[in-house]
């Protein structure tokens, strides 16, 4: 599976474009099958760099990169997944990450 399809490039905005909304909205969830960890997307720059929700050790706001996401396995050869029944969401409607708006 693709993990970035041309559906969800189009989608996503910009780095910076959404850095004044308290409320984002959530385009796409990569997650990790083997474990807890999670990354919501709100903003692309088109090439490597994603800004959005991580949600790991601790939940919080930063920037992934998808090409680590793309090399990372897990065990068994596993890889990260992007959640295909997902639809784009407010962070506030996430749970448990609904409490991590953007200050």
């Amino acid at each position: 599976m693709k993990l970035l399809n041309e559906e969800i490039r189009r989608r996503l905005p910009a780095l910076y474009a959404t850095e004044k909304e308290k409320d984002p909205i959530i385009q796409v969830k990569f997650f990790t099958p083997w474990s807890n960890w999670t990354w919501y997307a709100t903003e692309f720059d088109g090439e490597d760099s994603f800004f959005g929700l991580v949600e790991g050790f601790e939940t919080e706001w930063g920037y992934f990169s998808l090409s680590e996401i793309e090399a990372t396995r897990g065990p068994g050869g596993l890889r990260i997944e992007r959640d295909l029944h997902f639809n784009p969401t407010p962070v506030s409607e996430l749970s448990p990450a609904g409490h991590a708006l953007r200050n």
